[in-house]
């Protein structure tokens, strides 16, 4: 089970020990896609939305979703978080299936000895699920999909970025 450093020796699930590690700044970008129909997204960007302001209300919830991370994901320290930032990209060309798409950028840092990825996904997912919970009564057939880490720098490990993540242009809201 060496290899495995949220077990136990007994194999059982344990929050690994950081605390010999070194505090280091620590930034994480995530993101999560919310496919919808173009009706739905006209009515976001006319806030016409009957629930209100609903990439403010995602913004707001994308941030709350970082700083509960270690409440939602078992094994999380919790950790200071000094920054989270969300962003979105609208994209009203159709896809194939008939469907616009919005993605949400999730930026969360921090100096401290342990990382903030899945705070940045969590941060992204929430956003995403806000999204699809202020528009189901509209479009009950929008899905999110594409949670996934696109960077992350600091700590032992350096930099990662995701084979074929570009940088994409976003909207601050």
């Amino acid at each position: 089970m060496a290899d495995f450093t949220h077990f136990n020796d007994s194999g059982r699930a344990r929050m690994v020990d950081i605390g010999a590690k070194e505090s280091t700044e620590r930034l994480a970008t995530a993101q999560a896609k919310v496919f919808l129909l173009p009706e739905t997204l006209e009515k976001i960007q006319g806030g016409k939305i009957a629930k209100g302001d609903v990439l403010a209300v995602a913004q707001v919830a994308g941030v709350m979703g970082a700083k509960r991370t270690p409440d939602l994901v078992p094994m999380c320290h919790p950790i200071l978080l000094t920054s989270v930032d969300i962003t979105f990209k609208e994209d009203p060309q159709p896809d194939s299936h008939g469907c616009c798409s919005i993605t949400i950028l999730a930026t969360a840092k921090t100096t401290g000895p342990t990382g903030v990825e899945m705070e940045a996904m969590t941060a992204a997912a929430v956003a995403a699920l806000t999204i699809y919970d202020m528009c189901k009564s509209l479009d009950r057939g929008m899905s999110v999909s594409d949670v996934c880490l696109l960077r992350k720098s600091g700590g032992k490990s350096g930099t990662y970025t995701r084979e074929g993540s570009v940088q994409v242009e976003s909207r601050k809201r």
